[in-house]
């Protein structure tokens, strides 16, 4: 899979994110997006959600959380096991970039709501 690709289709899915969205997606499609996923995905809204986050960051962070909601992506959702895969590689990366901005607080924040939903 070609990560640049993805991460280029994340930007041209961020115009279409909202906070609303990426809710009713994450609790909609839990089981389906899977618990580690859906956990990073937590996470990386919650550092968004931080003040201390610079925008570029959260520019980054909405781009894929907004590839995780949208419809149109690399492989369709609708697959299974591997319908995911691509938002996986994205939100990976988008990890990766925005790594210095992670604090214990947004893990904890992430780990309690699937904790929460998944039990």
């Amino acid at each position: 899979m070609n990560e640049h690709v993805d991460i280029n289709q994340a930007a041209d899915c961020a115009g279409e994110y909202t906070d609303e969205a990426f809710w009713t997606k994450v609790k909609n499609c839990a089981r389906d997006i899977g618990k580690t996923l859906v956990e990073k995905a937590l996470l990386l809204y919650y550092v968004m959600k931080d003040p201390d986050t610079p925008i570029w960051a959260k520019t980054a962070i909405i781009a894929a959380l907004a590839y995780l909601i949208c419809p149109l992506d690399t492989i369709p959702d609708v697959f299974p096991i591997i319908g995911y895969s691509d938002d996986a590689a994205v939100i990976a990366a988008v990890i990766a970039l925005v790594q210095a901005y992670l604090k214990e607080e947004h893990r904890r924040q992430a780990r309690a709501k699937v904790n929460s939903w998944f039990g």
